[in-house]
């Protein structure tokens, strides 16, 4: 007899502690939990991660689980919600294209304040990191992104939910009807309205993207371990979660090659420290400074070609330095590259050499790249000189994309130049190497010493 869609589920993530995993998901899972870990250790020292923690500090809490880049310990579902939205405190972590959702922000916080909670081993913490991935990623295609937007609702806090709570189940190793109860309980918080996209300083969105749907996720396995019980079938039967998506939900893409195909594996990590549809035109434009020593001066104006009308819309001169092509195109001209601090400098947004230049670059929505290449985190940058020469670059795989993967190396360049001011270089060292081999770990409480800022509070 075929299983039930919440059988088949429920069942993957009650066994992917078990479960052998591919050398090759072992390795990329790697890759996201540093990169993840990375950013919320960097988040914290921004205004999302600041105010998170201070919220954190007063609600204090029993104690579970660290607040990242501090000494506070406190209970599970309080650390999933502020190293979740440090997590998210600026674009820094990673996305997964097909699903439009940022898993890592979400599922790694949620992972660790589990671990934590369960004094579980590094390899525990990995395989429920990767099922958070595989259920999360699933969900939004499942349901359907467009319809999901179409409605008003956030991909990003819809998987980001399922997936904190896969992992979360997977994790505290809950029998499989016990794990049905967990995806029933985050279906009911499974929130998130696209009006974030007005917040101006990346602390509601953080919390949307991030914090919430982590703290949803641990809430949902905690609340299952205490003995709540509920409805055994959130997908199925009537008035059901997939229900509210009734054109385009496709139940059986939840279960497509469970076990064999992991949605880790087709997620990207940012080689920007930006907004994802701005990766290409960065890429696209040092490389045209690379070829052409090209001198702003001698520029009359550049033309960026995005596949789609929603890449554009989400970075067309925003209010955030980080999501702001125009900005960072203009800073990286006038800079000779892209730094962390001017992708995070409103100031600096304000310069009137950098307005100048902003003026001179337009954005184009132009579909006909999809011809050419069927992702959308792809542009085709145009660069008209005064004398009346024509250059243009196009990237269709942008390193760290899932078609172009960041070597490992790549990954530790990227956290280590992250990670480095905040933590030091000595501890910087043994938390990269402590991921790297992440099965000696054998108590995932054993990184706290590593994930602390000496500056930040200890209680």
């Amino acid at each position: 007899m075929q299983k039930t869609v919440i059988a088949e589920v429920s069942s993957y993530i009650s066994r992917s502690g078990q479960a052998e995993l591919p050398p090759e998901v072992i390795i990329k899972a790697k890759h996201h939990i540093l990169d993840s870990i990375t950013s919320m250790v960097s988040g914290s020292i921004l205004k999302s991660g600041k105010l998170a923690r201070e919220f954190i500090k007063a609600q204090k809490g029993v104690k579970e689980a660290q607040v990242i880049g501090s000494g506070i310990i406190t209970s599970a579902i309080n650390a999933a919600l502020s190293n979740g939205t440090m997590a998210h405190a600026d674009e820094t972590d990673d996305s997964h294209e097909k699903s439009l959702t940022h898993p890592g922000a979400a599922v790694v916080p949620a992972a660790l304040a589990v671990a934590e909670r369960e004094r579980a081993n590094g390899t525990r913490f990995l395989k429920g990191v990767v099922a958070g991935y595989d259920i999360g990623c699933r969900i939004t295609q499942a349901l359907g992104v467009d319809a999901i937007r179409k409605q008003g609702r956030s991909t990003h806090s819809l998987g980001g939910t399922f997936g904190a709570a896969a992992a979360a189940a997977s994790i505290a190793a809950l029998k499989e009807e016990l794990v049905c109860y967990v995806l029933s309980y985050a279906a009911h918080q499974a929130s998130g309205a696209l009006y974030y996209v007005r917040d101006t300083e990346h602390v509601e969105k953080a919390f949307v993207f991030a914090g919430m749907p982590a703290r949803n996720g641990v809430t949902a396995a905690v609340l299952v371990q205490a003995g709540f019980t509920g409805v055994s079938d959130p997908f199925t039967g009537d008035r059901n979660f997939f229900d509210s998506f009734p054109t385009t939900a496709n139940l059986a893409r939840l279960m497509e090659g469970l076990g064999s195909r992991y949605e880790i594996m087709e997620t990207n990590i940012k080689k920007f420290t930006v907004g994802s549809p701005i990766q290409a035109p960065v890429d696209a434009l040092l490389t045209l400074m690379a070829k052409h020593a090209l001198i702003v001066q001698h520029i009359e104006s550049i033309a960026v070609h995005l596949p789609d009308a929603r890449s554009l819309n989400t970075v067309n001169n925003r209010d955030m330095p980080d999501i702001n092509l125009q900005y960072l195109l203009a800073a990286t001209l006038l800079d000779g590259k892209l730094t962390y601090e001017a992708a995070h400098s409103y100031e600096r947004m304000r310069d009137p050499a950098v307005v100048e230049v902003k003026k001179r670059i337009s954005l184009i929505a132009d579909p006909d790249l999809l011809k050419i290449a069927s992702t959308e985190r792809q542009a085709l940058v145009q660069v008209t000189m005064k004398d009346g020469r024509q250059l243009k670059e196009q990237v269709t795989a942008v390193r760290g994309t899932a078609g172009n993967p960041l070597s490992t190396q790549e990954v530790e360049n990227k956290c280590r130049d992250l990670l480095t001011p905040v933590l030091g270089r000595e501890r910087t060292d043994i938390l990269i190497d402590r991921i790297w081999h992440l099965e000696k770990v054998t108590n995932m409480r054993n990184l706290r010493p590593l994930l602390r800022v000496p500056q930040h509070p200890t209680s």
